[in-house]
Order: structure tokens, then C-alpha cells, then sequence
């Protein structure tokens, strides 16, 4: 099987008309090293790769912030399911852990493996809904840790509002490294449009429709829900549909374990 890296939530490897899609997310950090969190916070505002996936839908960030002081592990899987005689296709799996560092800011960290450069970055800040006043956040993931080749450097800025009975609508905008976010014959595919929605639907069970614009790796829409097995622990079910098969070579069924420690 041929095995392409990336997260959830970022990746995918791109060499002109020949690059494939390779997928990368998650996060971690320890509020009691300070020289961890500098070092940390050096990396993502210098441009030095981030590929790791902040608190997410299924495939794009949500404005969710993790809590302050509690920590997120993420494992997630994205593999085909369909005409894998022809075209078998799978990402690395994810490990990702995610902080929050302050009530509003979360960072973190993922490894997704088997990968020559395994190591991604991210850090989100944001805001909660407030009466009539849509929830906003913005954030980076996808840093990499080599140049031009995996620090997708994915900027984002997404804002929501839930709507009575009918759930959580979400618009975003985001902006990534033109040297790997590109088409298939080598064109820049740089920027899109996020949207999606979801909703909780009882205690133990959540649904996501999911939606990012473009023609690199990173466009797609996706779908599916989550199942809490306790109250720290769920699972995500869903399907990914890419944009561009020509660097995506199939869609994928992803699985996605989620525990709050």
C-alpha cells in the first residue's frame, strides 16, 4: 500500500505533477517548562513548520479552545475503502497532544508516522460565543519542521455562531505556504473557504458536514459524527472527500480517538 503523511484534522508531500498528498495533525506543550513553551512559541511565530492539528471538526479547526490547564491526545487514521485493488491509500497515523495553555489560547504538537520529518506544530487563540456575538478564533497549523517541504504553515481564521435547534454554522478563511499548497501541474492553491456545521446531538453522540475550498491536497469535504464512550473519551467516524484526485488518489473513511486527560 502506498502510505502518504499527513493529520486532521494537515499532510501531504507535493512534488509538481507528481506529488502525492501526504497528512499531518495535532498537538502538545507542559505549562511548567517555560523554556519549552518559548521554545514552542518561537518556533510558530518565526514560520518554522506546524503540522499539527488544533481542536478541529472533522477535517478543518473549529473555534473550540482546549481548556486551560488540561490536555487533548488525539489519534487519527485516514485510510480508502474503496477500489483499493487500483487505488490503495492511506496517511500516516496521527499522535497528536494539544494544551490549553490560557483560557483562551491552545498549542500543540503532532507526530505522524511512518514519515522522514514526523514533527508538526499548532496554536490557536479564540473566543467563545456570547449572546449575540459569534465565536471567532485564528491560528496556525501545520508547521512543519522542514523548509518547503513540510511547513504547510496553514494560517486560518474561522468565526461561528450556533443557531437555536439547528446547530453550529462556521465560516473561515485560510491562507498556506504557495510553495506546497498547489495543484497537480504545479499551480499555486494557496487559500480557500472553510465551512461546516455540527451539532451536538445527545450527550453521546455529535454529526459534522465539513467543507475546504481549493485544489491542493487540502480541499475536501467530509462528514460524519463522534460517539463518547465516558465523558473524556469519544470517537470521530467520517469520510473525506477530496477536491483534486489527482493528489489525493482516494477518498478516505477517517477514525479519530479523542481523550481529555
Amino acid at each position: 500500500m502506498y502510505v502518504c503523511n499527513m493529520s486532521k484534522r494537515d499532510i501531504v508531500v507535493l512534488m509538481k505533477a507528481k506529488w502525492r498528498a501526504q497528512k499531518y495533525f495535532k498537538r502538545e506543550s507542559d505549562m511548567r517548562n517555560c523554556n519549552f513553551v518559548k521554545t514552542f512559541m518561537s518556533l510558530v511565530f518565526t514560520g518554522v513548520a506546524v503540522f499539527a492539528t488544533p481542536s478541529t471538526q472533522i477535517w478543518n479547526p473549529s473555534t473550540d479552545i482546549q481548556a486551560v490547564n488540561s490536555f487533548h491526545l488525539g489519534i487519527d487514521n485516514y485510510f480508502s475503502v474503496e477500489n483499493n485493488s487500483n487505488k490503495p491509500y492511506a496517511f500516516g497515523t496521527d499522535l497528536g497532544l494539544t494544551y490549553g495553555l490560557l483560557s483562551n489560547l491552545e498549542i500543540g504538537f503532532d507526530i505522524v508516522d511512518p514519515a522522514a520529518n514526523p514533527l508538526y506544530f499548532n496554536v490557536k487563540y479564540g473566543f467563545a460565543e456570547s449572546g449575540f456575538i459569534p465565536a471567532v478564533a485564528a491560528g496556525v497549523f501545520n508547521a512543519g519542521t522542514q523548509k518547503d517541504v513540510t511547513d504547510y504553515n496553514i494560517i486560518y481564521i474561522v468565526t461561528a455562531k450556533t443557531v437555536d435547534t439547528a446547530g453550529r454554522f462556521s465560516l473561515g478563511y485560510y491562507y498556506g505556504n504557495d510553495r506546497l499548497l498547489i495543484t497537480e501541474t504545479g499551480e499555486k492553491a494557496n487559500t480557500g473557504l472553510i465551512l461546516s456545521w455540527d451539532k451536538t446531538i445527545s450527550e453521546k453522540v455529535w454529526l459534522s458536514i465539513d467543507y475546504a475550498s481549493g485544489a491542493s491536497f487540502y480541499g475536501s469535504f467530509s462528514f460524519g459524527g463522534s460517539y463518547s464512550f465516558a465523558p473524556n473519551t469519544s470517537i470521530i467516524f467520517g469520510f473525506v472527500i477530496f477536491n483534486n484526485r489527482s493528489l489525493n488518489s482516494n477518498n478516505t473513511f477517517t477514525t479519530q480517538l479523542d481523550i481529555n486527560l
